[in-house]
């Protein structure tokens, strides 16, 4: 069996003088629990009474209309817009009829567009009403 020769200067832990100082602070006490205030508050966002939703999906596209807001989804990207952000919401049928536009324009400006196919026109004219039903519970005209 060979033995190697002890490793030369520069190996193995720093010399005591050079190790790092301990921490020059004391552990602190767990972090306590927040009072809870006497009064009720809305429940959060996640546990909301659920209002009604829309949903138009094709092999591609989605669009999505509940209680926070518009999402729509092309091609596997997807992008929300909040009620908050949103300046209005238009929707039509395609110029051939076969299909419905959707678009969000946000509050700066930005105008933001989905369209889903339908499978049949008869499936295009269930989603108007359906859509105009759900947008005006969480967009009312006024």
């Amino acid at each position: 069996m060979t033995q190697h020769p002890p490793p030369g200067p520069g190996f193995g832990p720093p010399p005591p003088q050079y190790a790092p100082a301990p921490p020059a602070y004391a552990p602190q006490p767990p972090y306590a629990q927040a009072p809870q205030p006497p009064y009720a508050q809305a429940p959060p966002p996640q546990q909301a009474a659920a209002g009604p939703d829309f949903l138009a999906v094709d092999k591609r596209n989605a669009v999505v209309v509940d209680a926070s807001g518009v999402a729509f989804e092309t091609s596997g990207h997807t992008v929300e817009f909040r009620w908050p952000e949103i300046r209005g919401v238009h929707y039509r049928a395609s110029p051939d009829g076969k299909a419905l536009m959707v678009a969000v324009v946000h509050m700066d400006g930005r105008f933001y567009e989905c369209v889903v196919q339908a499978r049949a026109r008869t499936r295009l004219q269930e989603w108007f009403p359906q859509l105009a039903r759900v947008l005006g519970h969480y967009r009312p005209v006024g």
